[in-house]
């Protein structure tokens, strides 16, 4: 196992390295901020192991906790406490009808429905500072109920993160209409799980980097995933690349106004010491 696990890691880091060498460097020194991506790991709270891994990366990762789950409490704890952000990966109606589990939206839900469990969900998801869908194919393209999630946000001065499981999402749109700070996902990073994909989805996500000068990927945490951050992660700042939570590409996209300025700054870590 160990031997397997000594060749998987060396071919992450080949793949990780080659994805840095063959773009080039990110930024010349003393040309404003480096590109920089923010990686969101979503569906949280379930996998004692995965979350360890996660918490000992040192980069300021965004952590996605599902609500109620053995491991969400006490990770999301310890992520907030290590200086990475965390946000609750509120699970919302699909069309596939996959069933969502404790603490989901569902589309037939009233408006109190969806508040409280919404509020529930939050409360089980300690420092969260927003909030990203798991699923929601169906429920983010309906205004009134994405109207009553952004209500709910507003009121808690909590960002939202559109991962974009359809392309007829409001959430954006509905998010701006009740000024929730929003971004939308840039790039899924492991929705096929090989080495190889991860690979080119983490070009696509340096590339977009370097084009618009920030990106977000989404990720899980697959063993194949895992591997494979763990080797890129570290070589990023020496190739001229900046890892940052949300919120603060949220702040580098606003003209570095801060997310909410009548709160104090909660811990974020722009580039990779």
């Amino acid at each position: 196992m160990a031997r397997r696990t000594d060749t998987r890691m060396r071919f992450a880091l080949s793949l990780a390295l080659s994805a840095l060498v063959l773009l080039g460097p990110g930024s010349a020194s003393g040309q404003g901020p480096p590109p920089t991506i923010a990686i969101i790991i979503d569906d949280l709270g379930l996998n004692q192991e995965a979350g360890a891994r996660l918490l000992a990366m040192d980069q300021p990762l965004t952590l996605a906790f599902l609500p109620h789950r053995p491991y969400t409490r006490e990770q999301a704890r310890a992520a907030a406490d290590d200086g990475k952000e965390v946000i609750l990966h509120a699970p919302m109606a699909n069309k596939a009808r996959i069933g969502l589990g404790p603490g989901g939206l569902a589309a037939d839900m009233s408006q109190r429905e969806v508040q409280s469990t919404l509020h529930s969900a939050l409360a089980s998801v300690p420092g969260a500072t927003g909030v990203n869908n798991h699923m929601g194919s169906l429920l983010t393209e309906v205004k009134e109920p994405m109207g009553w999630v952004m209500d709910e946000l507003a009121g808690r001065d909590l960002l939202f993160i559109d991962s974009r499981t359809t392309a007829a999402t409001v959430a954006e749109t509905t998010a701006l209409s009740k000024d929730v700070p929003v971004m939308s996902r840039d790039v899924f990073l492991d929705n096929e799980r090989d080495q190889a994909s991860i690979h080119r989805q983490f070009r696509q996500l340096l590339r977009k980097a370097r084009k618009d000068g920030t990106a977000i990927g989404i990720a899980h945490p697959y063993e194949e995933t895992l591997d494979y951050l763990e080797a890129v992660l570290p070589e990023l700042d020496r190739h001229g690349y900046a890892i940052a939570t949300v919120s603060t590409v949220w702040s580098m996209r606003h003209n570095n106004r801060p997310l909410f300025p009548d709160l104090p700054d909660p811990r974020l870590v722009q580039k990779q010491e």
